[in-house]
């Protein structure tokens, strides 16, 4: 069969749409092969969707976990498709999340900032080696931790932490040394294992880290990652977490069609 497919960078996350139909079931398989032949550090692939809930427009991943950067650069997308120039806002459904997310997208800048779930929960870890806060997201969860090199060892020890959460379609260590983070992502239902160029909810979860001790007012962060720089801003009201955004730049590549 022929696909009709995007390329996408927001900040060095490679990401690739599938704009024709693909049955949820057979999307982790057709990613895999569509990584395999295409061989451009591709980390992930969405599958662009009918909206449900009247939004712009709808992306599903392919192990059907929420993702940042392929939302904010989705966002991207549909602001260059809908003709419009300059700074245009989009409503996005995304897989993951049970709720529309708003993506501010700046075609001249060539940048797009996208809402994030918020943390369902935020635990200190320090058991068996492993030491660090956790941030629940809802489909996705992060050890963020300043304490270890960066390792697909310290994921395996960590483990028996996530397993706490069955609900988790992905979850990964955020390895945070000041303002650098190395992000490690795993993506059961896809069958993926990436060092990631960037993490966009990665991201949100060391700024929430980071930011515990603010009751009211606003932390401000851009951490580099291994391949760009990302924006992270939380806010936070009586010690809570009451919004957070990601942003940084996204460039998005012509239609290609590959046959599969």
């Amino acid at each position: 069969m022929r696909y009709r497919v995007i390329r996408a960078d927001p900040s060095g996350n490679i990401t690739l749409f599938v704009l024709d139909p693909v049955d949820a079931a057979g999307r982790p398989a057709l990613a895999e092969q569509l990584m395999k032949r295409l061989d451009a550090g591709i980390e992930q692939v969405g599958f662009v969707c009918p909206p449900q809930e009247g939004a712009d427009g709808r992306l599903e991943m392919a192990g059907g976990e929420f993702c940042g950067n392929a939302t904010r650069a989705f966002g991207a997308l549909l602001a260059r498709q809908s003709g419009r120039s300059g700074a245009v806002r989009m409503r996005v459904e995304a897989s993951g999340c049970d709720r529309v997310v708003g993506v501010d997208a700046d075609l001249d800048e060539g940048t797009a900032r996208a809402e994030m779930p918020l943390p369902q929960l935020v635990r200190q870890i320090d058991a068996n080696g492993i030491r660090g806060t956790l941030v629940h997201l809802g489909g996705i969860a992060h050890l963020v931790t300043e304490d270890a090199e960066p390792s697909e060892a310290y994921l395996e020890r960590a483990e028996s932490i996530f397993a706490q959460f069955p609900d988790l379609d992905a979850y990964g260590v955020i390895f945070l040394n000041g303002g650098k983070i190395t992000p490690l992502v795993k993506v059961p239902a896809a069958r993926t294992l990436f060092w990631e160029g960037s993490c966009g909810s990665g991201t949100v979860a060391a700024a929430v880290a980071q930011s515990e001790g603010i009751r009211d007012g606003e932390f401000v962060r851009t951490y580099e990652q291994p391949a760009g720089l990302i924006e992270a801003t939380v806010t936070r009201r009586a010690g809570a977490v009451t919004a957070a955004y990601i942003g940084g730049t996204v460039r998005v590549g012509e239609l290609q069609t590959i046959e599969i």
